[in-house]
């Protein structure tokens, strides 16, 4: 059955199929918008590169990762905690989006069209992971130039290097759901920015990120084993051949490409629900 929309208004027919279609019509709509502002893609690409390049070379050689506290070994620790916390600082942008879509009086004129409901969350969600995926691209390559090698650690192939960065996109995915959620609650897309913020800092940095979990107090390790975001980190690691592949007993840890996929799926589940609700009922 297709989505049901406000009475009066049009309704999209084709069940999942005219879902899809509209999301995909909606994609392709936010993909032009971004193209005619290329600053916000390249703003959205300086930072991570700063990120990599500062963090390797400031940090490079203080940081003891297990019982080694050479520069190359933290830097190839470190880039897939960067990967992932590129790809969920994209939430921000996500909440912002929709924010500024929302006050500028775009939904309304979205709802007045006939399609259905959770296209227009599903489509802007889509066009945010095809820049996350641009923005990841362009950061592996300098990730490369900075001295980054897959295998550095463990033998690795393509195959599992793909399949870190479908963890990291993924992991991306989930949460600019959970920017979506934060880009309807606000009114502004400067509440958005930083209401999107604000809870990413703990949860990038109570991690295995940037630093060793094993060396953090016991109650800050527990925190940062089972956080989703440290999940991911731990999965594109393993499957990255990269030094600092965690020892602690705890599930998520020890079976990281599992976790990992099972976090980003419930985070979907979960705050697409959330969302969509909250967009029906800010139409209500």
């Amino acid at each position: 059955m297709p989505e049901t929309a406000r009475p009066g208004t049009p309704v999209s027919g084709g069940g999942v199929t005219g879902s899809v279609r509209d999301s995909l019509v909606v994609a392709k709509r936010n993909l032009i918008r971004m193209s005619r502002i290329p600053e916000v893609v390249l703003f959205g690409l300086i930072q991570p590169v700063m990120f990599v390049i500062l963090f390797t070379y400031v940090f490079g050689g203080s940081m003891k990762i297990g019982a080694s506290t050479d520069a190359d070994v933290y830097k190839n620790f470190l880039m897939a905690g960067v990967f992932a916390q590129t790809v969920t600082f994209a939430t921000a942008g996500a909440g912002a989006g929709i924010a500024d879509d929302m006050h500028k009086g775009l939904i309304d004129r979205f709802r007045s069209l006939p399609m259905a409901r959770g296209a227009v969350l599903t489509g802007r969600t889509v066009a945010d992971l095809v820049q996350t995926a641009l923005t990841l691209l362009v950061l592996a390559v300098v990730a490369l130039l900075v001295g980054w090698r897959p295998g550095f650690a463990e033998p690795t192939d393509l195959g599992r290097i793909l399949a870190g960065f479908g963890l990291l996109l993924l992991l991306g995915y989930a949460f600019t759901w959970i920017g979506a959620l934060i880009g309807l609650s606000v009114r502004t897309p400067e509440a958005a920015t930083s209401g999107g913020l604000i809870w990413l800092f703990p949860v990038t940095f109570i991690s295995n990120a940037f630093v060793d979990s094993s060396q953090m107090t016991p109650w800050l390790r527990h925190i940062a084993d089972w956080n989703p975001f440290s999940a991911t980190v731990q999965a594109c690691r393993t499957l990255f051949g990269d030094p600092g592949v965690s020892q602690s007993a705890a599930w998520p840890m020890q079976h990281p490409v599992w976790a990992s996929l099972i976090y980003s799926i419930l985070i979907i589940a979960l705050f697409r629900t959330l969302a969509v609700r909250k967009y029906r009922k800010a139409g209500g």
